[in-house]
């Protein structure tokens, strides 16, 4: 039996599920065929999921399912076996994508710098790169993590987020990607339509010619530390150290707290480790899955 102080979160995590589920998740995860009424219904198996991981900290599948076999049998009698509610719960990936996208809609923080965004990328690794990556091969493929210093196999979580003073900031929009794709890629073909923004990135978004077209086009500038230019004579290096160093400093520090919203993340669901995925379906839960439990606070 579930202890009854944590009953009412259940019942709410259940409700709201239901009730985005009638507005617009039932449409991603629509059956055609005779065996579309199930026992345990995907609304269900959602609220299993994201209880288990929010709640208990527990993050593997199988200790989801065992977790809701010993305490919630009583809430979910038609809970069947592992193999069946890991089958279900793969089909729901996008349920889990479309309800991250209605949460970060519909509880932006008033404290949001609307104009200010930061960004970042962080790895989820499927396995080490010193062996063969054999999962989800479809998404997945072998980049390197400066920040780690390491090669590995898996794909890159992006994040598009609004600043916020002296807090985490909140995501705008996340994107996944290859380990391999660069983090300038992925804001070229997916944010650089933004207008009248000022962005906060690394040195890899240091692209002087592509970021003076989008200011004269698109209004919005791209923040990033100094970055050295190759054959520059030390004479103009030391004369200009002392403005690029106070400058490359205030930048990192705008920037920073969306190394805290990862932090916050991996520690919430230990979404970095995702080494026992064995699909590309379940790669998405993992990944999904685990954003929607940690974002579903916001509602609490």
């Amino acid at each position: 039996m579930i202890n009854q102080p944590k009953a009412p979160k259940l019942v709410k995590i259940y409700s709201i599920i239901c009730d985005r589920f009638e507005k617009d998740l039932k449409y991603t995860c629509e059956r055609f065929s005779n065996n579309d009424k199930q026992d345990l219904t995907d609304q269900e198996i959602m609220t299993i999921y994201l209880f288990a991981v929010q709640e208990e900290q527990r993050f593997s599948i199988k200790q989801i399912h065992k977790y809701a076999c010993d305490y919630l049998l009583d809430w979910f009698p038609k809970l069947g076996s592992y193999a069946g509610f890991s089958n279900r719960l793969n089909q729901l990936s996008e349920a889990f994508r479309s309800f991250i996208t209605s949460l970060l809609e519909d509880f932006l923080p008033s404290d949001c710098f609307i104009n200010q965004s930061l960004l970042d990328s962080m790895p989820i690794i499927t396995c080490s790169g010193k062996r063969l990556g054999k999962v989800a091969k479809d998404l997945t493929d072998k980049g390197y993590c400066s920040t780690k210093s390491l090669y590995y196999y898996g794909v890159k979580l992006h994040a598009l987020a609004f600043r916020r003073q002296d807090k985490i900031p909140f995501p705008e929009e996340i994107q996944i990607t290859p380990a391999s794709v660069n983090d300038l890629t992925v804001f070229v073909e997916a944010w650089s339509e933004k207008t009248n923004r000022n962005f906060f990135g690394d040195k890899i978004y240091n692209k002087q010619d592509f970021f003076t077209e989008l200011e004269q086009e698109k209004k919005s500038i791209m923040m990033t530390p100094v970055k050295g230019i190759k054959g520059q004579c030390q004479e103009i290096k030391n004369r200009d150290k002392v403005a690029n160093d106070l400058f490359s400093t205030a930048v990192s520090r705008v920037r920073q707290p969306i190394e805290s919203l990862f932090n916050w993340l991996i520690q919430k669901t230990d979404i970095q480790r995702a080494n026992k995925v064995r699909s590309s379906k379940g790669l998405l839960i993992h990944i999904f899955g685990k954003i929607a439990s940690a974002f579903i606070n916001l509602i609490f």
